[in-house]
């Protein structure tokens, strides 16, 4: 297994021995936001995801490891290491999931809350809409 991993295994035995928790524990709260927001409404779970990838990278191969051969969550991950590919399937449900968020928002929340969500959910969506879908043709 360890042969099929990228190379960035090694980034976490570069890191400060102090710094490692603080890396896994930033990984750890990116993963449990990216699980919810990929069935949450106006929280986009495919930026954490990959967050929580890189985070781990740099604390703890163990849960690095874990995440890319999580077989739902990993390819995700190995498509953007690989390629910076993000699949249309995971773009369309992260932005309606934001619009559905951002509509509760506007149906419930303050007008500046509403607005400040929309602004944070149009920025990520638009930063999604630039990412490639598909990997490179050899």
């Amino acid at each position: 297994m360890r042969d099929s991993l990228p190379e960035t295994l090694s980034a976490a035995a570069r890191t400060a021995y102090w710094a490692r928790p603080l890396w896994l524990m930033a990984g750890a709260a990116c993963l449990l936001l990216g699980v919810v927001g990929l069935v949450l409404p106006l929280l986009p779970g495919v930026p954490f995801l990959l967050l929580a990838a890189f985070c781990f990278s740099r604390g703890s191969a163990r849960w690095e490891a874990w995440l890319l051969a999580h077989p739902k969550l990993g390819p995700l991950v190995l498509d953007w290491r690989r390629y910076r590919v993000i699949p249309r399937r995971a773009k369309r449900l992260a932005w309606a999931m934001m619009a559905l968020g951002c509509a509760l928002a506007a149906w419930r929340a303050p007008w500046w809350a509403a607005s400040l969500a929309t602004l944070m959910c149009l920025s990520v969506a638009l930063w999604m809409a630039r990412q490639a879908e598909h990997a490179p043709q050899p």
